[in-house]
């Protein structure tokens, strides 16, 4: 389908959302590991809260174990933002064209842009959950049962795509997908929605926290970049958390004998959770540690790409 769009472009439009998403990521990747350990209920970690947690990580596996998983992450997360946010640029312009201006078509281009980036680079956010699940203690386990996979080939985002390919084959490389792609829909939907709704509320109420640029558009400031993507992560964590919650114990079932019972449909591994845990304990798990990490990170992974679209002599300035 032609974009309507020149390859400078979308070249300039995929490298600065590239860089945006592994900005956020690298961020916060040491809530990120945590809170995966929190909600699957990891042996070890399971009776921790978020800064005990993390103090225990450091204690067991020292300062670089904050950061486990975080380089499959990063390989994952640059076509994954890159995909997303070009794709958000496509759908709002061919929706516009169908259906006429309006922020409520932001809502859709956003969900859109997360189904097709989530659809695009799911088997390596598989792997990015299965590397940070693990732990030293893992290790010596395997080492017990007469296993040769060593540390260094565990952490190897091929050797694990193999692995989980081999065991499982194509559908094990997309286990957890349903719920991914139902949270996706309202995630990102309300964060695009939500981040330019603010940022046109900024435009036209409040333009002291404007600045004009040098070709004589007006963005946001900073702070203002900051606290429209912060606002915009807010919103759509409660919405969506419990099916965050399916989709890593999905991912996981099959990483140890504690998580296979919750490699069903994501209706069921949710009966399962809120049956054995509850809605605070179970559902909600880790929920604390996901607005610490998600306000910065959306903040952070917007304001990110406004920069760099300025530098890349992008338009981000007020849109319909």
């Amino acid at each position: 389908m032609a974009t309507g769009y020149d390859g400078h472009f979308l070249a300039k439009t995929l490298l600065a959302g590239g860089v945006a998403g592994m900005t956020s990521k690298t961020a916060v990747a040491p809530l990120d590991r945590i809170k995966i350990l929190l909600q699957a209920h990891k042996i070890g970690y399971k009776n921790h809260g978020v800064f005990s947690g993390l103090r225990a990580i450091i204690e067991k596996e020292r300062f670089l174990g904050l950061y486990r998983g975080n380089g499959a992450q990063m390989v994952r997360v640059f076509p994954y933002a890159a995909v997303q946010f070009l794709s958000f640029e496509i759908y709002k312009k061919h929706l516009t064209n169908l259906y006429g201006s309006g922020h409520s078509i932001k809502f859709f281009a956003g969900s859109l842009a997360g189904v097709t980036a989530v659809t695009m680079t799911y088997p390596l956010d598989l792997v990015r959950a299965r590397l940070a699940f693990i732990t030293p203690d893992d290790l010596i386990t395997a080492k017990s049962d007469g296993k040769t996979i060593s540390l260094m080939e565990r952490s190897m985002i091929i050797n694990t795509l193999r692995q989980v390919y081999g065991q499982h084959g194509i559908r094990g490389l997309y286990r957890g997908l349903s719920p991914t792609l139902l949270a996706m829909i309202p995630h990102a939907g309300i964060s695009f929605y939500s981040f330019e709704r603010l940022k046109h509320l900024v435009f036209t109420h409040f333009p002291q926290f404007c600045s004009r640029q040098k070709d004589g558009s007006i963005v946001l400031s900073f702070p203002a970049k900051l606290l429209c993507g912060g606002i915009s992560g807010a919103i759509t964590q409660p919405i969506i958390y419990p099916l965050d919650v399916a989709r890593r114990r999905s991912q996981l079932a099959t990483a140890d004998a504690e998580t296979r019972k919750y490699g069903g449909n994501p209706m069921r591994t949710l009966l399962t959770i809120y049956r054995e845990h509850g809605i605070i304990s179970g559902l909600y798990r880790g929920m604390s540690i996901n607005y610490i990490r998600a306000v910065p990170m959306v903040a952070v992974s917007f304001t990110a790409y406004e920069i760099m679209k300025q530098s890349l002599g992008l338009n981000t300035g007020l849109s319909s």
